[in-house]
């Protein structure tokens, strides 16, 4: 084999890793703080607001996709919150609603948890059991060798439902949050002032316990890889 050859055995390049705190900043910080800051009536109004607080989610998508040739998740919803969220601002709905929407999002993503589980690519590979992180080939393939492929359906399975109910748990406290911080008379300088801080706040809400709770379900999912395939940490992770 020359030189130049590559090993039959190479593994081919993992994916750029996303700076999470980057997506968090401008998926919900800084869309939820240009609503709070410029939807006032002397600065750019509602309109102009929204559409400022959308663009940065839009250029984040857009570069990210150019950066990782990936569509971006977080984007997608980040984007779709900040137009819902100034949307029911410019059309004077009751506060009740954006309780309803603030719940809406976690609500869909926990139910799409369990339901993607008969699709070819289920979420909670996605979200935990990624080749970003864990050397999937080389856990595929210790579990073939072991037959306990069967086995570790059952345990993503088993970490799907305890995502999806952290999702649900979020929505509920979403949408008591959005009832205590919208108050305000709709459309009011007022409201589109508390719509913009619970956009940013209602973030916090999903991300502080689904990060607990993920890393926690992330640990009970390596231990029982490690017992399923007979690796051990150092074999389960990719070296950086």
């Amino acid at each position: 084999m020359s030189e130049n050859q590559p090993s039959p055995t190479s593994t081919p390049p993992r994916e750029k890793r996303e700076n999470l705190w980057l997506n968090l900043a401008c998926n919900a910080v800084l869309p939820g703080l240009l609503l709070t800051k410029l939807s006032k009536p002397e600065r750019l109004g509602p309109i102009w607001a929204l559409v400022i607080a959308l663009s940065i989610p839009v250029g984040y998508s857009i570069w990210d996709l150019i950066k990782r040739r990936k569509w971006n998740v977080i984007s997608i919803i980040g984007f779709a919150g900040t137009l819902v969220t100034g949307a029911l601002g410019l059309w004077k709905v009751d506060s009740f609603w954006f309780a309803v929407k603030e719940a809406a999002v976690p609500t869909v993503i926990g139910l799409a948890i369990p339901l993607s589980l008969n699709t070819s690519q289920p979420l909670v590979r996605a979200l935990l059991y990624n080749d970003q992180v864990l050397d999937t080939s080389r856990i595929g393939t210790a579990l073939k060798e072991r037959q306990t492929e069967r086995e570790f359906e059952k345990l993503l399975v088993w970490a799907s439902w305890i995502l999806a109910g952290s999702f649900v748990a979020s929505a509920v406290i979403n949408f008591f949050l959005a009832r205590y911080l919208v108050t305000g008379a709709p459309q009011s300088p007022e409201q589109m002032a508390q719509i913009g801080k619970m956009h940013w706040v209602s973030w916090p809400a999903i991300v502080v316990p689904l990060t607990g709770l993920m890393m926690w379900t992330l640990m009970r999912l390596i231990k029982g890889i490690e017992r399923l395939t007979g690796l051990n940490g150092d074999q389960i992770f990719h070296k950086s």
